[in-house]
């Protein structure tokens, strides 16, 4: 264990804290690595569609908020916001709708996310993405 004692100077302090900072960057880096996370206006747009007929048309594509992109092979997931429920990651094969994760997960619950993703038929990648992103910081 490292406990770090703030009498040995702002320096140690700014040391660790830049590595722990590199150490997310680099763990967010490798968790997607392989998944194309470009999330682009084209794709916000086409994917607010998607997310809204998956809502049967509850929530309008105009209303709709994509936060993040993931791809990998013929599956795809965005993390969307709507005004008709919490946030959540839509999960699309071939762009037809499969399922949706709603809310977020403790680090401790990583196995299981990924595990619930690879269940649906997720690639392994898109699976340890969609992870990362529903932890979070």
């Amino acid at each position: 264990m490292f406990i770090l004692d703030c009498r040995t100077g702002p320096a140690a302090v700014w040391k660790v804290a830049s590595f722990l900072v590199l150490y997310h960057l680099a763990a967010a880096a490798w968790a997607c690595e392989g998944v194309d996370t470009a999330l682009t206006d084209a794709r916000k747009q086409e994917y607010a569609k998607l997310v809204s007929a998956a809502t049967d048309g509850k929530a309008a594509p105009a209303t709709v908020s994509i936060g993040a992109f993931m791809k990998s092979g013929d599956w795809s997931a965005v993390y969307a916001s709507t005004q008709i429920a919490d946030d959540g990651v839509f999960f699309f094969r071939n762009g037809n709708f499969e399922d949706v994760w709603g809310g977020m997960a403790e680090e401790s619950e990583r196995g299981e996310v990924v595990a619930w993703a690879e269940k649906l038929g997720a690639p392994a990648g898109l699976a340890r993405c969609f992870a990362d992103t529903v932890i979070g910081d």
